[in-house]
């Protein structure tokens, strides 16, 4: 790949993103409530074999298996001194499966520790710890920087201002609209795409969230609020239902594809699928956006 991912990002055309890793994950031995992270170090045949079957599928873009790869979360699995080599490896095994023919991006997620004055993590701490994950992801190999599942613009700000102080490359920034159309913590996609878009960062969007058509409403006010903005979208594949150990979602790969049409039709230039969401799921959306 001649182009750089900021130069595709600017061209027209869709990029079709990849699917869900810990529910995959999950579906071929994960135990449940350990860290997806581990499986870099302990198991990574796993990790290659899960980014090899979206590429298969047809994603161009593919995300490191480090989204929980910061070290308040790591520190919880007994990872906290590892975080360089866990991020690291999770960059290695993307570049690895993706060579030259599809995009990695570093998958940065929340800290999950609310940050002052709500909690006990200064804006500072919270720089400092998203730019040590960043370096790592940018020492392994990554094109760009996916900041996700947000739902704190304080935090999103922290970790957008990590991310630049170790690296040029492109940064996206995802939020998570999951109650009543609002973040979490309370934050409206119109709010969120213009305090996003105003930080100057590439991509904005959401992802996961409770459904399809909450998700599309989601994007459809970004895009009214920042008609110029690049936008990406990562829903869920629905909501999920609990039968015996197994979790099961309710948005069929047909029912994903169908709406990735019309994520694509308000301006979505990437698209992919986020929990619940398989292979399958991104093979429909490739079918129904590739033709």
């Amino acid at each position: 790949m001649n182009a750089t991912l900021r130069d595709i990002l600017s061209q027209p055309g869709v990029l079709i993103a990849d699917g869900a890793t810990g529910t995959f994950l999950q579906q071929v031995g994960l135990p449940r409530g350990m860290a997806p992270e581990r499986w870099n170090l302990e198991n990574p045949n796993a990790i290659l074999a899960l980014h090899r079957s979206y590429l298969d599928a047809g994603a161009q873009l593919i995300l490191t298996n480090s989204f929980g790869g910061n070290r308040y979360r790591l520190a919880r699995h007994g990872l906290a001194e590892q975080l360089r080599e866990v991020n690291l490896t999770a960059a290695q095994l993307a570049r690895q499966a993706a060579g030259t023919t599809a995009w990695v991006l570093g998958d940065i997620g929340p800290l999950g520790e609310l940050l002052a004055p709500l909690g006990s993590i200064s804006y500072e701490d919270a720089v400092t710890t998203f730019s040590a994950q960043t370096a790592a992801l940018v020492e392994g190999g990554v094109d760009g920087i996916l900041i996700e599942t947000m739902s704190d613009l304080g935090e999103v700000k922290a970790a957008v201002e990590g991310a630049r102080r170790v690296t040029d490359l492109p940064v996206l920034v995802t939020m998570s609209f999951d109650t009543r159309g609002r973040t979490m913590m309370g934050i409206t996609p119109t709010q969120a795409a213009h305090e996003l878009w105003a930080l100057g960062v590439d991509v904005v969007g959401a992802n996961c969230g409770r459904s399809l058509p909450e998700n599309l409403e989601a994007i459809r006010a970004m895009r009214e609020a920042e008609p110029q903005a690049v936008l990406m979208a990562k829903p869920n594949a629905g909501l999920p239902h609990t039968a015996g150990d197994t979790l099961h979602y309710e948005v069929t790969p047909e029912v994903m594809a169908d709406y990735a049409v019309r994520f694509v039709a308000l301006g979505v230039k990437i698209f992919g699928g986020c929990c619940g969401s398989t292979p399958e799921h991104i093979r429909a959306v490739v079918r129904a956006l590739r033709g």
